[in-house]
């Protein structure tokens, strides 16, 4: 065995995070260049590529499908070589379970030119590199090209006439629960039953001068590379709430609460066919609206591309859901993201009627606005102190220069 090399599970690793082996991008007795993509673990936030760490033959899987692992833990082996040399030597344990890495193995053979994010999407909507035209250089395939062809199969599907369904009852369709949204459901309810007492303040913002602000520099922040987003006016804003009520970027233990200085805010991200995660603009108290703007972008292309890091999931101190953009005007209590102490809420921006007093008299006009929520942990905060955050993060969207 000491001519073999190991395959192990990254030491490095998220708190609170758990893994399992997902698939297996190659077979026991199949050859392997070093770096090349050998088995994909999904956490509960994201998954992760593990390259082999040598060339040579795959010799031993030790991790099947679906098999929770442990930081460090022993994935398998790898013996130097070519595939018709280890032919010759008896295999030590038995090819990995097919199915998806099969899936896996043939989106990925059928084109070298596919990054580890395309074949993925190949396999989690059952695309073969036939089905998927190319919008690159030399017709090289993206993650939205992939993402497109899938909604062009679903549009398809869609438009076929239905059958008429037979009187009898039929069963109701069973969808395992993946990895994530298992994890997701445990984080859930340890978070809001089992630890942090939530309580709710709602506030409402105009965002009449944002509005302003971001129609008068849009193009100015496309044209250096970033595009302006609302969510970037709020974690900017956020920061102000945060130097009002440090209390609200802390961490609760049984004898302390721990407040951070520096602010890295998680903004939390839904993902195409279930799950959320929370990628993490780190020391945001350091950015002008620019350096958040394009440090969100950066983050959002990654994860609509599954290109994240476990990396980009560490470290957050304070999260924001901006959840009105899929229509949503609040919602109450927003779980909060432990071990945090808060979450903040962005509800849906729409045009409502307003009573203003001008020159000592009142009429009505019709505002930009949207509702604000701040969930906080009660044993680290009280509800005065959510309603400071709120008041200090409204005033500098509302008061917004041009």
């Amino acid at each position: 065995m000491s001519s073999l090399f190991e395959v192990r599970t990254p030491a490095e690793q998220s708190e609170g995070t758990r893994s399992q082996v997902l698939r297996w991008l190659k077979g026991v007795g199949e050859s392997i260049a070093v770096n090349e993509p050998l088995v994909e673990l999904e956490t509960d936030k994201v998954t992760v590529e593990i390259p082999a760490p040598a060339s040579g033959v795959l010799r031993q899987i030790l991790k099947a499908d679906g098999e929770e692992v442990a930081p460090g833990d022993l994935l398998a082996l790898i013996e130097p070589g070519d595939a018709s040399t280890a032919a010759a030597r008896p295999k030590e344990a038995a090819p990995a379970p097919a199915g998806a890495a099969t899936t896996a193995a043939s989106a990925r053979d059928a084109s070298g030119q596919l990054s580890p994010a395309v074949r993925r999407l190949l396999v989690e909507h059952g695309l073969d590199v036939k089905d998927v035209e190319g919008s690159g250089a030399a017709g090289r395939i993206s993650a939205a090209d992939v993402l497109k062809a899938a909604e062009l199969r679903h549009d398809k599907a869609a438009a076929v006439p239905a059958v008429a369904e037979p009187s009898a009852a039929r069963p109701a369709e069973r969808v395992p629960h993946s990895h994530m949204r298992k994890r997701i459901a445990e984080h859930m309810v340890q978070s809001l039953l089992h630890t942090a007492p939530h309580v709710t303040s709602v506030f409402e913002v105009d965002m009449s001068a944002v509005n302003a602000h971001r129609a008068r520099h849009q193009a100015d922040f496309k044209a250096r590379g970033a595009a302006l987003t609302l969510s970037a006016y709020f974690v900017a804003a956020s920061v102000d709430g945060i130097r009002a009520v440090p209390e609200v970027n802390s961490r609760w233990s049984e004898d302390a609460l721990e407040i951070y200085d520096t602010i890295n805010i998680g903004v939390a991200a839904a993902l195409e066919g279930g799950g959320l995660i929370v990628p993490v603009l780190h020391a945001v108290q350091t950015r002008d609206l620019f350096g958040i703007a394009r440090g969100l972008n950066d983050l959002v292309a990654r994860a609509r591309a599954h290109e994240l890091t476990p990396a980009d999931l560490r470290g957050g101190t304070f999260t924001l859901s901006n959840h009105g953009t899929s229509g949503s005007l609040f919602a109450s209590p927003i779980v909060i993201n432990q071990p945090q102490s808060a979450i903040l809420g962005v509800g849906k921006l729409e045009r409502r009627p307003a009573a203003i007093e001008e020159a000592g008299a009142e009429r009505i006009v019709v505002r930009a606005k949207c509702y604000v929520t701040l969930t906080i942990d009660h044993r680290a905060l009280d509800g005065l102190d959510a309603n400071r955050f709120l008041q200090a993060f409204v005033a500098r969207l509302q008061s917004w220069p041009l």
